[in-house]
């Protein structure tokens, strides 16, 4: 049967196209990288080509994470991979950060995520808030992933306004913390060894009480459950912690960090990397969307040849390209230390809202076979649903946006 001429044009095999390279030439964006920032992606890529895409939609389909694969990871050094040398990181620049993002996220976001929590929403605040004492301990550890980390900020009835935290760290007399609180969405949560919490130590209408808590995950009163029936990242680690008179002594703390300021300097360093790793996977999409016009014959010709597959090739193509500019650009600001979180609030915004769009009128090219896990399409278009929700919804950096033109917030 497989050689059935007709079976061929139903199910077509897509031809090798390296649509990343030639887009890339098309606007000739690789010319404004440097060397090194090209070599860096090309061996991430070459990874994510050789491992991670011939697994992917087994492990989506299965519902599991690719364990296997994170030694590699580690021994790649894209865990982070922008945090100093000093501890153990790559120490790599902003713009080659999020190479490493749009790379691993071409493969999967659930991948991309892996990397996002352990570098930027765990590393991170070690490294912004921590002591000395704290950073030369975990750093090392999570950036070779000998221990992998969670985040906790999101609360069942506080997403959108993480302040309102129900979440409250005790002190005692002897300087030591008893936490107790639920955190939701936590990817990593479950395979975790450390989690960084973050509670408030005061009253509940202070914000400027929170405080992030470094919290070992075999701590008894700790646990973690796995989010049962989700459809989308489905190759991704999610769980709800639970903490139950969680003891930890009084170096447990991240002594520096101070008020809800500290959570959203990570989630903003989050953000960043989500902006670059989001057109991975419209990279991905658009990559497949060309390579099956080209092979699926319709009308006795390949449906590329119409002008109505065109027009969306072109468009998906140059909001793309668009995307790519506001990542690069904002990477270089981030590396001269001159970005904001305004900025990095649009390039999210613009980012997913592009990526989404790519992977569904991919999914619409692709018409039936569209949705089979043989394909990507469906599987990235699932999970950026969830990509445009985290780390700040579309709406929440929409009304962002607005308070920084008009200077009117719209929140209360």
């Amino acid at each position: 049967m497989a050689s059935d001429p007709l079976l061929a044009r139903a199910v077509p095999a897509l031809p090798s196209v390296d649509l990343k390279a030639h887009a890339a030439d098309l606007f000739n964006i690789d010319a404004a990288l440097t060397e090194e920032e090209r070599a860096i992606r090309d061996t991430i890529r070459q990874f994510v080509d050789e491992k991670l895409i011939p697994v992917m939609g087994d492990c989506y389909v299965e519902g599991r994470f690719p364990d296997e694969l994170i030694p590699e990871l580690a021994e790649l050094g894209v865990l982070g991979a922008n945090l100093p040398e000093e501890y153990g990181c790559a120490g790599l620049s902003s713009v080659a950060y999020g190479l490493i993002m749009q790379e691993l996220e071409r493969g999967d976001s659930g991948i991309r995520s892996f990397a996002s929590v352990q570098g930027a929403l765990v590393m991170y605040p070690i490294f912004a808030f921590g002591s000395e004492e704290q950073k030369r301990h975990y750093l090392p550890k999570l950036a070779k992933a000998e221990y992998i980390g969670c985040f906790g900020l999101t609360e069942p009835d506080f997403g959108s306004n993480p302040s309102g935290m129900i979440t409250r760290a005790r002190q005692q007399a002897d300087g030591s913390w008893i936490l107790n609180g639920a955190k939701m969405w936590i990817t990593n949560g479950s395979k975790a060894h450390v989690a960084v919490v973050w509670a408030k130590t005061g009253d509940s209408t202070d914000d400027s009480s929170i405080r992030g808590f470094i919290v070992p995950t075999d701590t008894p009163g700790f646990q973690a459950r796995d989010q049962k029936g989700k459809l989308s990242l489905r190759a991704s680690d999610t769980s709800e912690l639970v903490l139950s008179d969680v003891h930890l002594p009084a170096d447990a703390i991240l002594p520096h960090s101070n008020g809800l300021k500290s959570p959203l300097m990570c989630l903003t360093q989050a953000r960043y990397g989500i902006s670059w790793g989001v057109l991975g996977a419209a990279m991905a999409c658009l990559e497949e969307a060309v390579s099956y016009s080209k092979s699926r014959v319709m009308f006795d010709k390949p449906i590329g040849g119409f002008q109505i597959q065109q027009v969306r090739l072109a468009d998906m193509f140059t909001e793309l390209v668009k995307g790519q500019l506001v990542s690069l650009h904002l990477g270089r600001l981030k590396d001269a230390g001159n970005f904001t979180p305004v900025q990095v609030s649009l390039a999210k915004r613009n980012n997913c809202d592009i990526a989404t769009n790519i992977a569904r009128e991919t999914r619409r090219l692709l018409g039936a076979n569209g949705i089979l896990a043989e394909y990507s399409a469906m599987r990235h278009m699932a999970n950026l649903e969830s990509v445009y929700t985290y780390e700040g919804t579309h709406d929440v950096h929409s009304l962002i946006l607005g308070q920084a033109l008009t200077g009117l917030s719209a929140f209360k």
